[in-house]
């Protein structure tokens, strides 16, 4: 099974928050082989660092996502799941996004996000 780790993990890490330290193992241990990284995520990402730690955290942390995980695309039918899991869910579109990614993916979501607490294919960081 593959692995997403969610904008929510990399950022506490990359900002050195308060769960930096558990998300750790996941970012370190990050690789293409193994680890999945949806489009929307990167962007999230970004956008978060850039405005707390300035852009050249930002963009040593997006090059850390590009360079140790295998980032996929939002197409047409990504998209159409994504909708479709928001209504069953209720989740936002950016977490609707990466759900339909980790399901296309088989990939189980590792996070923080109170969004995903209790979904089928989600580790919890509490």
């Amino acid at each position: 099974m593959s692995v997403l780790l969610d904008s929510h993990g990399w950022i506490e890490y990359f900002a050195e928050g308060p769960k930096a330290s558990k998300y750790a193992k996941y970012v370190e241990a990050a690789n293409p082989a193994d680890y999945v990284t949806p489009s929307i995520i990167l962007y999230e990402v970004y956008k978060r660092i850039k405005s707390v730690r300035g852009e050249s955290v930002a963009l040593k942390s997006i090059a850390h996502i590009i360079g140790n995980t295998r980032q996929i695309s939002i197409g047409g039918k990504t998209a159409l799941n994504a909708a479709e899991i928001s209504m069953k869910t209720k989740l936002p579109m950016a977490d609707a996004l990466i759900k339909a990614v980790a399901e296309e993916q088989s990939a189980k979501i590792i996070t923080g996000d109170s969004h995903f607490a209790g979904m089928k294919g989600v580790v919890f960081i509490e």
